[in-house]
């Protein structure tokens, strides 16, 4: 077993350091035993925080360089996350729970992101606008300054790098407010910051409270723009707080997706999509393929082919499963798997018949059995709201309207799918499918280079591909008359 230090701290101004509310127990949802503990930054730590990364920006001792140094260094981010691969993910799966092949992945995935991004710094250009004889205009792109990250628990490292790397691309800096639940694998990228000769303060990383130090960063006057994944009524309260200072955000507030099955398409190929849909990280991701909206005509088969495929997967602790398998992790708390086991004994009251699995595993730690549920019908508390554990739910459609309809038929937007042989018919759906991106054939086809972000209560603003640099400019127009 990976020995984990007893004392973890917070990242200001280059320095490591306390907290002022304290200290925070870090639990591993294995076992549900004392992991670690992290020191809990204060109001007042934020306001250092942000301090250090507005100083540095007044300076431009980060912004001023040139782009491809400031890629150069993002890019060598990368590099040591990958170079510390194995001492980092046993960390990651023993305060995540999940999988230690999934922890790999998620590193992986992180450094990817400050390879993308650090390749884009160079690239970020402005354009010239003709005004005719006598006059010169040209646009440029211009760092926002101070941006206030708060990363959700499901994806600690991704999450993190997905805006960090996109922001220090650009030459803003950064204050990150980790979450609560696994901040521990955050220190890394302040090691990395060091290692990489980032200059001190363009990088801040403390962990504290929602209530405290994230509703006082969300507040904070000298912070100018603000990244959140999370909760509708968290984003809601942050877009609050933004829009007392007039600060753009970017919000990614989860989903409650669907995959269409039409019974021209490939069911093997999709089977494994599900699993990798809805039972990858426990189903503890906002783009997870929550609800199956499968043709009458296949619908019995999908089903058995989705339960024997569930039925498959060993659940445990991550720490065992060192290679890709069938296998599956822990939930992330007490109080999400409950929620899970709550949501799914509320739709078998509401006329919903679980097909596999629904419990928790008898043992210690936050386990619940991948699940099926099928006789759901949209007006179904499960069908609407977010789960964000294991837990599929199967519906029916006959027509390819009422398929299309099923699956807009919640207050999200986040991405969506269909599986056809046909292709006009894919497009169709592809159209008209409210949801900011759609998997054709494949879920979670695309990749670090395709923009993500939802409709409706999904939120607003794009992450991942070159679209997501512009959440950290300001465009700013020169326009000259010439003598």
């Amino acid at each position: 077993m990976t020995d984990i230090p007893g004392l973890w701290q917070n990242f200001i101004g280059g320095n490591f350091v306390g907290g002022g509310a304290g200290r925070l127990d870090v639990l591993d949802p294995a076992t549900g035993e004392k992991l670690a503990e992290q020191a809990l930054a204060d109001a007042t730590d934020v306001d250092r925080a942000v301090s250090a990364a507005k100083a540095l920006s007044e300076r431009r001792a980060w912004s001023g360089l040139r782009p491809v140094e400031r890629g150069r260094i993002v890019r060598r981010m990368g590099d040591y996350l990958l170079d510390r691969i194995d001492e980092i993910a046993p960390i990651l799966t023993r305060e995540a729970g999940k999988p230690l092949w999934e922890a790999k992945l998620e590193i992986e995935g992180a450094a990817r992101y400050f390879e993308y991004y650090g390749n884009q710094a160079e690239t970020m250009e402005g354009r010239s606008i003709p005004l005719g004889d006598g006059y010169f205009d040209f646009t440029t792109h211009i760092p926002f300054g101070v941006s206030a990250q708060i990363i959700p628990w499901n994806y600690p490292m991704e999450m993190t790098a997905r805006s960090v790397s996109a922001a220090l691309a650009v030459g803003c800096s950064v204050v990150v407010k980790t979450p609560e639940l696994d901040p521990l694998t955050n220190r890394f990228f302040a090691d990395a910051a060091i290692a990489c000769d980032l200059p001190s303060g363009a990088l801040n990383i403390i962990c504290g409270l929602g209530k405290d130090a994230g509703a006082a960063l969300a507040a904070h006057p000298e912070v100018n723009q603000i990244v959140f994944t999370g909760s509708v009524p968290t984003g809601t309260a942050i877009a609050t707080a933004a829009a007392q200072n007039v600060l753009p955000c970017v919000l990614e507030l989860g989903g409650k997706s669907a995959a269409i099955v039409h019974d021209d398409a490939d069911l093997d190929a999709f089977l494994s999509d599900v699993r990798w849909g809805i039972y990858f990280n426990a189903g503890q991701v906002c783009s997870a393929m929550s609800r199956v909206i499968a043709q009458e005509t296949i619908h019995d088969k999908l089903v058995d082919g989705i339960v024997a495929m569930a039925e498959t997967l060993q659940v445990g602790n991550g720490m065992d499963f060192p290679d890709f398998g069938s296998n599956m992790g822990a939930m992330i708390s007490e109080n999400q798997c409950q929620r899970a086991c709550s949501m799914v004994s509320e739709a078998e009251r509401e006329g919903a018949r679980t097909a596999t699995g629904g419990r928790r595993l008898n043992r210690p730690g936050y386990f619940l059995e991948p699940t099926v549920l099928t006789d759901v019908t949209p007006q179904m508390a499960i069908a609407r709201d977010e789960v964000f554990g294991p837990v599929l739910s199967v519906l029916k459609f006959s027509t390819e309207d009422e398929a299309i309809n099923i699956a807009n038929a919640t207050p999200y937007g986040l991405v969506g799918g269909v599986f056809t042989a046909d292709i006009d018919r894919a497009m169709r759906a592809a159209d008209r499918l409210r949801a900011g991106q759609v998997f054709v054939n494949e879920w979670y086809a695309g990749g670090v280079e395709t923009p993500f972000g939802g409709f409706g209560q999904s939120g607003y603003g794009r992450e991942k591909g070159r679209e997501a640099l512009l959440n950290y400019v300001q465009t700013k127009n020169v326009a000259i008359k010439l003598r």
